[in-house]
């Protein structure tokens, strides 16, 4: 391969239009005539802001020289036939994120394993000390959810505008209980101490840990992976007439006492769909018939819900702890796992499974990803390593890190498009704000 010129090579001047849809006409550069750069490092080279409104000016992540040098090693040619001197480079100025951490974090017993902040009035977190709570405003407790006898190991809102009227939500957890438990709860609610409640159904069926818990798009059904190798659907359904009454022990809130047996409903699952071989780490319900599951047996697989048969398997060569379903027209595949990188695959690209993008900046396992509701460009992942990143498609470096966590970070999920709630091995649940996407 002829690649004419290094990374270090500083000798070409390249024809650039700077653009931005940032609407500040002090931004606006004229388009014509289209100056030209030198694709030596001087002029990207990093600088101190001396700005008097102290907001910090971004810096070029690398310089011209070594994104045309790699942009030639992937097209497989020469830099001057990728880019003619007639070639014009596009460079978009997008304003530098600058978050700010919760000063405050929420404490919990024990690791925090789960996080749905998809509803913007609360977060709702799963721990391995057995509980789920709801954190209004994410900042108070004010619901705990109590019945499990194990880890929560996920936790769902279910329908995130709430149902019949606007305060009352339906939630899914899952634990090493090998159940899952569905809850109802009153967001508006007034309280002035943690308020315990109790699972209107419980769905048992699995034989080993439920790991991750997706509803469909309708909010009707859900479906849970497990430790099992199995991916088991569920009614949602707050009527009592849907399932069988059974009897269980409780522990009573006074330690002192002995347990109570009391009536609760009990769910079956509807159908389940067979063929992972190892966990099944986590599930997604994008679209009303396809369900996406990611597994320890380094597969992704597509689901036809209505038949219950796979339709895809993409080997991936990695142990597979999260999946999320995003991006350009909700049909990009980001996942992670049993090593530092996070992948993206284009599942409408025919005749290919090798990723369209690769993200390595993390030291250790990846944990969790999860794409912008907003944004087709945006994602955010966490890793083992205590950081979570924030990635654009748009750049192979990650926009921002934030290191909240002094421990594994276990799960992250998007809050009020603008900040991230995390949680991790430290037991403490942070929201990180000013996030802004362009």
């Amino acid at each position: 391969m002829d690649v004419e010129g290094s990374a270090s090579d500083g000798s070409r001047q390249v024809g650039v239009r700077f653009v931005t849809k940032l609407r500040a006409p002090s931004l606006r550069v004229p388009r014509p005539p289209s100056p030209s750069l030198p694709t030596s490092p001087a002029w990207a080279s990093p600088r101190s802001s001396t700005s008097s409104s102290k907001t910090p000016i971004p810096n070029t992540r690398t310089n011209l020289s070594t994104f045309l040098w790699m942009e030639s090693l992937f097209a497989c040619r020469s830099i001057s036939s990728c880019w003619p001197r007639e070639k014009v480079l596009e460079i978009e100025y997008v304003k530098a994120i600058v978050p700010k951490k919760q000063e405050d974090p929420c404490i919990h017993d024990d690791w925090v394993s789960a996080v749905d902040s998809s509803n913007g009035s609360f977060i709702l977190t799963g721990s391995y000390d057995g509980f789920a709570r709801v954190w209004t405003g994410g900042a108070v407790c004010t619901h705990i959810l109590a019945g499990h006898n194990d880890a929560v190991t996920s936790a769902r809102v279910i329908n995130r505008k709430g149902h019949e009227g606007e305060n009352n939500f339906y939630l899914a957890t899952g634990s090493k209980d090998r159940s899952l438990r569905l809850w109802k709860f009153d967001a508006a609610e007034h309280v002035d101490h943690p308020l315990r409640i109790g699972a209107y159904k419980i769905l048992p069926g699995h034989t080993s840990s439920v790991q991750s818990i997706a509803s469909d798009p309708s909010s009707e059904m859900i479906c849970s992976g497990s430790w099992d190798c199995s991916i088991k659907l569920w009614e949602v359904n707050g009527s009592e007439a849907a399932g069988d009454t059974v009897s269980i022990k409780k522990r009573k809130l006074n330690s002192t006492s002995s347990e109570s047996e009391e009536s609760q409903l009990e769910g079956a699952a509807t159908s389940t769909l067979l063929g992972h071989t190892q966990c099944v780490s986590s599930v997604a319900w994008p679209h009303p018939q396809i369900i996406f599951s990611a597994s320890w047996d380094h597969s992704i697989r597509q689901w036809d819900v209505q038949t219950g048969k796979e339709i895809r398997n993409m080997v991936c060569g990695k142990a597979l702890n999260c999946l999320d379903i995003g991006g350009e027209s909700s049909a990009l595949i980001a996942a992670g796992g049993s090593d530092p990188i996070l992948r993206i695959w284009d599942p409408r690209q025919p005749g290919t499974l090798a990723p369209v993008f690769q993200f390595s900046s993390h030291s250790s396992w990846i944990s969790a990803c999860k794409w912008h509701p907003r944004s087709w460009f945006h994602l955010l992942s966490t890793s083992f390593d205590g950081k979570v990143m924030l990635w654009d498609l748009r750049t192979a470096w990650p926009l921002v890190k934030i290191d909240s966590h002094n421990d594994k970070v276990l799960c992250a999920d998007w809050w009020k498009d603008d900040s991230v709630a995390s949680g991790g091995a430290d037991s403490k649940l942070y929201i990180t704000s000013g996030i802004e996407i362009h």
